[in-house]
């Protein structure tokens, strides 16, 4: 009875650590977003600095809703917020879960979820900065005679948010190449072996999650092939080694 009273005490101071941690997480974000709220004009108008910079002279981006001048910029600023303090919310997360992992999952698992958090915003940077400008220069070059280029602006952040998770998630295939290759599931020479569907995959998940034109399909496609190759340099330096077995000679029976 002793014994379940305690299991049942343990339980409850767990799920009293994560409530405590949750609400740390959810505060640091709602601080971070008060911060950023009297900004919020601002930061949407960088947001749409890519697609602006690319418009013909006289072109604008419009609001076909009545609120949507007001709430629109609130999203990114809460969206900006939740990037800002992603490191102190998975701070909690690990706080939280580090305590029943053995040495060398910590091991693992850290320079795991810190890799991953930068890759995720490498990902990011590299959309805004590189494709963005492409793809919207494309796009505004390509408008037929007459047409004035006018882009409604929560359709828009709809579009960047797509693209930035498109390529965020991307980034992250090395670090799941090595934690498959780490978890015995594949090996690095099957790995190699895929490399050709692999680079044809690349090219469909392109096609699938960035807008229909080969210029935005391929900006996808190549970095998530180049970081597959990346991941599998760094599996090499992680996978399990095997040590051969030595099996005893079989005596010959004496003639």
């Amino acid at each position: 009875m002793n014994e379940e009273n305690g299991a049942i005490q343990e339980f409850i101071g767990h799920l009293l650590e994560l409530r405590t941690r949750l609400i740390r997480a959810v505060v640091a974000v709602l601080a971070v977003f008060l911060c950023l709220l009297p900004f919020a004009n601002h930061l949407y108008t960088w947001l749409a600095l890519p697609l602006l910079s690319k418009m013909p002279a006289g072109g604008h981006m419009i609001a076909t809703e009545v609120t949507t001048p007001f709430f629109v910029p609130m999203k990114v600023a809460g969206l900006v917020a939740f990037l800002l303090a992603l490191p102190y919310v998975l701070y909690q997360i690990w706080g939280f879960v580090a305590p029943g992992l053995y040495a060398h999952e910590k091991r693992l698992a850290l320079p795991l979820i810190v890799s991953s958090t930068a890759l995720f915003y490498f990902g990011m940077a590299f959309a805004y900065f590189a494709v963005f400008p492409f793809v919207f220069g494309f796009f505004a070059n390509t408008a037929p005679q007459g047409v004035e280029v006018m882009t409604d602006i929560e359709k828009y952040l709809g579009f960047v948010i797509n693209i930035f998770l498109a390529f965020g998630l991307a980034f992250e295939t090395p670090v799941a190449v090595v934690l498959l290759v780490k978890l015995g599931v594949i090996t690095v020479r099957q790995l190699r072996a895929a490399r050709r569907y692999v680079i044809v995959g690349a090219f469909v998940v392109g096609a699938v999650f960035t807008p229909p034109d080969a210029v935005s399909q391929t900006m996808l496609a190549l970095p998530l092939w180049l970081l597959y190759e990346v991941g599998i340099l760094a599996a090499t330096r992680v996978q399990p080694r095997v040590t051969p077995t030595v099996t005893a000679p079989v005596p010959r029976p004496d003639s």
